[in-house]
């Protein structure tokens, strides 16, 4: 059949089924990438990265391949996880192993643990009940040590001429707050204590900085913060203290970790809190340059965290059975106002090793 064509006509037809055959090839090849595109920007909006959760990520400056990898997340406020990224220590004794360590930063302890869900991090810090929360969530987190921090260094606060002057007051009024924070579980307990029902008050769920915004616009009649933040605002505003965490809560932090980080890396750990304690020791016996070193971080002036620093307490403990206790009391209160949506049991995901208290 093809003796019918001309050399001519036969060398155009190759050349229209060749043009034809490497169209299809680009048709395809657009195809498939614009799928692993998509997927990949799937995979994207769904990973804690900085363009979704608020974190920054820094890397170590020479990162050793054939080494661990420790990532970990921090808060600004909280002091030791903090000036150990800033003092570098951590690096360095990682690097006789040629390890590295990543570190993210978050506004708050909730969005912390959702990285550690994520597989974001391996290790972080938080108040006492965003683990709560996250382990409810299915969060595969452990307790590996607890800080006693200081029960007047969180508190309920009133705008300086606010009307109101007990808690029992603040039934059907706004109060600000972080959800599943610290300050979460002292406005339930103190509300609890002063006959007023969680369901009976405005509750205004918002991140440190935009409750203070709120707060000194008066948009809220309340709201329970925190130090440093507590102090900034006392400091700024004159705000009145209705009632801390003296009685109601404990207000401790835990430090804690991805359950895949304590089981296949326990010796990485240990160097994690080694370092983490000797930070914390310096932060204990300094409250002055703790307070200069956070400042600039903060935006907070150093006198005003001064007042914080003294008001805290500082160190890098095992949890023993008091403590366990303790937070399966704000565990069962989250769970009996359906603030959780089952029982559970704190024990269950307690480190078992040991913390150096050298």
């Amino acid at each position: 059949m093809l003796n019918k064509f001309s050399p001519t006509q036969l060398l155009g037809i190759g050349f229209a089924l060749l043009q034809r055959f490497q169209q299809r090839k680009i048709r395809t090849f657009s195809l498939l990438f614009t799928v692993g595109l998509s997927l990949t920007l799937a995979v994207s909006a769904c990973s804690p990265s900085a363009s979704n959760n608020g974190t920054q990520q820094t890397t170590s400056p020479s990162p050793a391949a054939s080494g661990t990898t420790v990532h970990i997340g921090y808060q600004k406020a909280s002091t030791v996880l903090y000036a150990l990224k800033a003092k570098g220590e951590l690096e360095k004794a990682f690097a006789a192993s040629g390890s590295s360590v990543t570190w993210s930063e978050f506004p708050a302890g909730p969005p912390l643990l959702e990285a550690l869900n994520a597989g974001s991090i391996d290790f972080g810090y938080t108040g006492e009940s965003p683990p709560i929360f996250a382990q409810a969530g299915g969060v595969p987190l452990v307790y590996v040590a607890y800080d006693p921090w200081s029960p007047k260094a969180e508190a309920i606060l009133v705008p300086k001429d606010s009307p109101i002057k007990s808690v029992a007051e603040l039934k059907g009024k706004k109060i600000a707050f972080a959800k599943g924070s610290n300050a979460n579980y002292l406005l339930v307990k103190a509300l609890e204590k002063a006959g007023v029902q969680y369901s009976d008050i405005q509750r205004v769920t918002l991140t440190p900085a935009d409750a203070r915004a709120v707060f000194e616009r008066k948009n809220v009649d309340a709201w329970a913060i925190w130090d440093p933040y507590l102090a900034a605002a006392e400091a700024a505003t004159g705000a009145r203290t209705l009632a801390d965490a003296t009685g109601l809560a404990p207000n401790r932090g835990y430090y804690l970790a991805a359950k895949s980080f304590v089981d296949a890396k326990p010796d990485a750990l240990k160097i994690v809190l080694n370092q983490v304690k000797k930070v914390s020791n310096w932060a204990k016996n300094n409250p002055g340059e703790v307070a200069k070193f956070l400042s600039p971080a903060l935006g907070i002036d150093a006198p005003v965290l001064e007042i914080a620093e003294k008001r805290r307490e500082y160190d890098v403990l095992p949890l023993t059975d008091e403590v366990i206790t303790k937070q399966q009391e704000v565990a069962d209160t989250f769970y009996k106002i359906k603030l959780i949506p089952k029982e559970i049991k704190v024990k269950e995901i307690v480190w078992q090793g040991k913390v150096n208290n050298s």
